[in-house]
């Protein structure tokens, strides 16, 4: 879906990307996978061409600033950092941790461990589009500005097939199970 985000009134515009197995966990914070496929209808009828990232991410490169990692596209509420954003010849590659210190990082590394949230989204700007005959709009340029963490993504063709953990995540995520369980019956308990 295209359009205004949640929670967004500075203008920009959502693109959300459902990640096949590009969607990757390890050591239950690290991420990385695809936020744009080039080249993929979604279903708003918008084609990201390849090199549309390029001028935005050397502007960010240039100021020292970095592409934000939000949850739902909430600028209130930012749950980690992108490492690494990068463009390849398949889309817009990202890699960076979720924030274990902060609630609704745990929260979304725990729900994307158990395949309850699979989608990333772009919250961008964009500069130059085309429409084709078609009705499609070829967005060749954009300002990118954030990558969520989402519910519902935009591109359908895509889907997380797997999560990948580092040697040892497993027993983390067993102890990270395990005082949630006794938060929650502790909390019962006080009623």
């Amino acid at each position: 879906m295209s359009g205004k985000g949640i929670g967004m009134d500075y203008g920009l515009e959502t693109k959300f990307c459902r990640l096949g197995e590009d969607l990757v966990l390890r050591d239950g914070a690290v991420i990385e996978g695809y936020a744009s496929l080039f080249g993929a209808c979604d279903q708003g009828g918008d084609v990201v061409q390849a090199g549309a990232y390029a001028d935005s991410l050397a502007r960010l490169a240039a100021e020292g600033r970095k592409v934000r990692m939000l949850w739902q596209h909430d600028p209130a509420q930012p749950i980690g950092v992108w490492d690494e954003v990068r463009e390849d010849g398949r889309g817009l590659y990202v890699k960076g941790r979720i924030l274990d210190s902060v609630e609704r990082g745990r929260e979304a590394a725990a729900l994307i461990a158990a395949g309850a949230l699979d989608g990333l989204s772009i919250g961008y700007r964009t500069r130059r589009a085309v429409k084709t005959d078609r009705g499609q709009r070829l967005l060749t340029e954009l300002e990118l500005w954030e990558v969520s963490l989402v519910t519902f993504p935009m591109l359908p063709s895509a889907r997380v097939g797997r999560k990948g953990e580092a040697p040892g995540a497993d027993a983390a995520w067993r102890e990270l199970t395990a005082a949630f369980d006794a938060a929650r019956l502790e909390m019962m308990a006080r009623g």
